[in-house]
C-alpha cells in the first residue's frame, strides 16, 4: 500500500505530496497522522529551507473521506481532540496547522479541487499557488460539520469574517478566480507546482535564518501590540544581525558570487 504522504527532500526543498489520487486525496485517518508526522519530521530538519505542498493527480484535495462519516468513526473522543505534543492543535487541526508552525516557507500548489478538510489545509501554508480552473470550498456544512481543523487561525489573515462566514454558511465553490479575488490564493499559475517549486528555489538562496525570522515575525506581529510588535522586530534583527548568515550575505553580494549559508 501507498503512503499516504510522501515526503522527499533535494537541495534544501522538501516535497510533501498528498498521495491518494485515486481518491482525489481525500483525508481518511491515516492522512491526518501522516500530515502531522511529517510537518514534525521536516520541522526538526535544519537542511530544509523551504516546503512545496501538494497533491497527487488531477487535485490537491477533494476534503474528508466520507467513507470515515458513514463509518463513524469520527465518534466524539476528548483524547483526539486534545492537543498533539507540545502543539496547540489536535490530531486533525495539525494536518493544517503543522504548516503555520514550520518555522520554514510553505508554498501549497492547488490544481482541481480544494475541498473541506483540503481547503484548510491549503491555507495552513504561507503562500498558495492555484491554476485558474481549480475549486475552492469550505464545504463542511454539506455534512451538517463546522470547518475546525485550525481555520480560526489561518483564514483571519487573509479574508474579512464576513466573507468567510458567507463561505462557510453556504458550502459554495469558488474557482481560481475568484479565490484569488478574495485573497485566499496568493498567484494564479498553468502550473502552480513548477511556479511554487521556482519560488522555493528563490527562498533557498537567501540567508536561511532572515527567512525563518521572517516567518516568525509575520505570523506574530499581526496579533500584537504595536509596543510587543516593535520589540520582536528588534529581537529578532538582533537574533540574525552579526552572525555568520547574515556576514555572508553582505559578503556574497559585495563580491558578486553565490552565498554558502550554514544550516
Amino acid at each position: 500500500m501507498s503512503e499516504p504522504v510522501q515526503v522527499s527532500i533535494r537541495e534544501h526543498i522538501a516535497q510533501v505530496t498528498l498521495n491518494r489520487p485515486d481518491k482525489a486525496n481525500a483525508v481518511n485517518l491515516a492522512m491526518f497522522d501522516a500530515l502531522g508526522a511529517a510537518g514534525r519530521e521536516l520541522a526538526d530538519n535544519r537542511t530544509v529551507r523551504a516546503v512545496v505542498l501538494a497533491g497527487a493527480g488531477d487535485n490537491f484535495c477533494a476534503g474528508i473521506d466520507v467513507s470515515l462519516l458513514s463509518d463513524n468513526q469520527f465518534a466524539v473522543d476528548s483524547k483526539a481532540l486534545s492537543p498533539v505534543d507540545s502543539s496547540p492543535a489536535n490530531r486533525f487541526q495539525l494536518a493544517a496547522y503543522t504548516w503555520r508552525q514550520l518555522p520554514v516557507p510553505v508554498i501549497c500548489a492547488i490544481r482541481g479541487v480544494a475541498f473541506g478538510a483540503g481547503f484548510q489545509i491549503a491555507m495552513g501554508a504561507d503562500l498558495r499557488y492555484a491554476r485558474p480552473d481549480s475549486s475552492l470550498s469550505i464545504m463542511e456544512v454539506k455534512w451538517g460539520l463546522i470547518p475546525d481543523m485550525a481555520i480560526t487561525t489561518t483564514l483571519r489573515d487573509l479574508i474579512p469574517v464576513d466573507r468567510a462566514k458567507e463561505m462557510a454558511w453556504s458550502g459554495r465553490v469558488v474557482g481560481g478566480e475568484e479565490a484569488s479575488h478574495l485573497g485566499l490564493v496568493t498567484a494564479l499559475h498553468d502550473d502552480p507546482q513548477a511556479a511554487a517549486m521556482e519560488a522555493a528555489r528563490a527562498i533557498c538562496v537567501k540567508s536561511p535564518d532572515a527567512i525563518r525570522s521572517v516567518k516568525r515575525l509575520l505570523n506574530t506581529a499581526w496579533r500584537l501590540s504595536d509596543p510587543e510588535a516593535l520589540a520582536l522586530e528588534a529581537e529578532l534583527q538582533l537574533g540574525v544581525l552579526g552572525k555568520k548568515n547574515q556576514l555572508e550575505a553582505v559578503m556574497a553580494n559585495m563580491q558578486k558570487r553565490p552565498p554558502e549559508f550554514d544550516d
